[in-house]
């Protein structure tokens, strides 16, 4: 005796496989949404005044405290963290303990580079400097502009100290921090190590504000 099928049947199966399909869909959903979260959560917490992933760094070449000529792509095959400062510049002082203290996180990272730009007049001038405010050699290079004429003001646009910006490793500029920050948080060392091992969140900041891709994942973290 032949067992009639449900007229329901038809309805029941392709039911499961739209709620199986919307599972599926969900889940890799949710599972790239967890995944920009990660990629994007130092940049999206720290706020800097300019990310992105189009512009190269300008190359330069200047004297370090020793008289060695170094340039910019030397460094090509490694991250470079370079912050601006001059002596007179009361929050560069106060900040620079925090950027030694990042050189030292970052040392054992030997595809990482922390590098200074001075403005002040000579190389002896930024030495006595930072030796009277480290009380210690420096654990970073240190660069010396005179006034910020060769490289600091003409090639970087900048003017106001002190600057941060974080290149990658292909020479493209990844963010720029205005003034000073609180550079050995663990939030700095998740960024740079993103950055070092290829990955970036698909956003833009321009003068604070996300946009892009990923703008959406920003202003879940920070609350907007």
């Amino acid at each position: 005796m032949s067992q009639e099928k449900s007229p329901l049947a038809p309805i029941a199966h392709i039911a499961f496989v739209l709620v199986a399909a919307v599972g599926v869909f969900s889940f890799v959903t949710v599972a790239k949404e967890g995944e920009s979260r990660r990629r994007c959560s130092a940049t999206c917490l720290l706020r800097p005044e300019y990310a992105g992933y189009e512009r190269l760094a300008p190359d330069f070449k200047l004297k370090d405290t020793k008289g060695h000529d170094i340039s910019l792509s030397s460094y090509r095959g490694k991250v470079v963290v370079l912050n601006f400062w001059t002596k007179t510049c009361g929050p560069c002082m106060q900040e620079m303990p925090e950027i030694a203290d990042l050189a030292r996180i970052l040392k054992p990272m030997d595809d990482v580079a922390v590098v200074t730009i001075s403005t002040d007049e000579s190389a002896q001038d930024a030495s006595g400097t930072l030796k009277s405010v480290l009380r210690e050699e420096p654990p970073f290079s240190v660069l010396i502009d005179p006034e910020g004429s060769q490289v600091v003001a003409s090639k970087f646009g900048t003017n106001l100290y002190p600057e941060t910006w974080i290149i990658d490793k292909n020479g493209v500029i990844r963010a720029r921090f205005d003034g000073a920050r609180e550079w050995s948080s663990a939030a700095v060392v998740q960024m740079v190590d993103e950055i070092r091992g290829g990955a970036y969140c698909d956003v833009q900041a321009r003068q604070g504000k996300f946009v892009g891709k990923d703008a959406h994942v920003c202003d879940s973290i920070n609350g907007g």
